[in-house]
């Protein structure tokens, strides 16, 4: 197995900013953004590869993520949203193996206006009543699709979970061991896939440090800034980087 990093300077350009973001919404600034790193990284590499560099990443945030929130999570709720969660995974590992790299992106760039648009026009209030368990059931079969594909299961999820009214460490610690599980499942099938190659994760290597720095960012921000100022630079990156990927489908 060759450990040759990738050494085109866009490929960080694209990378660093979305290993931060990713770092920034685990922080709980910004949450849910972490959708938009793939098809961040996907501006200069394929989506399956941009995927593959970020899996050890995510590795170190969930494991993290569980040590903290280890007694705050509802056994009950995981143990029906985990099994179709797993089910959307095989489907995003079935849909890698049969669709060319510029559909799979173009199929994240969907995703991300998608997630878009119903943060913007349908946001989840804590108040309103919870969605249905068919719905729970088909929102954590997309998330586990999603996931796979893209790293970008929470959208999906959040749409059903929220409106439960959860404390918020019931509800982040929830979210974490259920990211957990799913993010672990994904390593057999992307290993099968043939991404988990050397130089994928020599690259992840260098830039894990970023991680917790993004956390660390994250809490800086969310002291400083607006969340309503921070939103709108990130809903401007979504639709830029989703019309980016649908266009690179496209015209492919």
């Amino acid at each position: 197995m060759a450990f040759a990093l990738i050494t085109d300077g866009q490929f960080y350009a694209a990378a660093v900013p979305a290993v931060l973001l990713l770092g920034v919404s685990k922080s709980g600034f910004g949450a849910g953004f972490g959708s938009l790193a793939v098809p961040l990284m996907a501006l200069s590499v394929t989506v399956p590869q941009a995927a593959a560099i970020l899996m050890p990443v995510l590795l170190v945030m969930d494991l993290l993520g569980i040590a903290a929130f280890r007694r705050d999570f509802d056994r009950a709720l995981l143990k029906f949203l985990l099994p179709w969660g797993l089910a959307g995974i095989a489907v995003g590992a079935l849909m890698f193996r049969l669709l060319e790299a510029r559909w799979v992106a173009g199929i994240v760039g969907v995703c991300t206006l998608l997630f878009l648009a119903q943060r913007l026009l349908f946001p989840p209030r804590p108040g309103s009543a919870p969605p249905p368990r068919w719905a729970g059931a088909l929102l954590s079969a997309t998330s586990g699709f999603t996931s796979f594909v893209a790293h970008a299961g929470g959208p999906p999820l959040n749409a059903y979970v929220i409106p439960m009214g959860l404390s918020p460490l019931r509800f982040t610690g929830t979210m974490a061991f259920y990211f957990f599980v799913i993010n672990l499942a994904k390593w057999v099938p992307y290993a099968g896939l043939g991404l988990l190659d050397g130089r994928n994760l020599a690259t992840s290597l260098v830039l894990l440090p970023l991680a917790p720095l993004g956390v660390w960012i994250g809490v800086r921000i969310a002291r400083r800034i607006g969340q309503q100022l921070f939103y709108r630079f990130i809903h401007a990156g979504m639709l830029l980087t989703g019309l980016k990927l649908v266009w690179d489908a496209l015209s492919g």
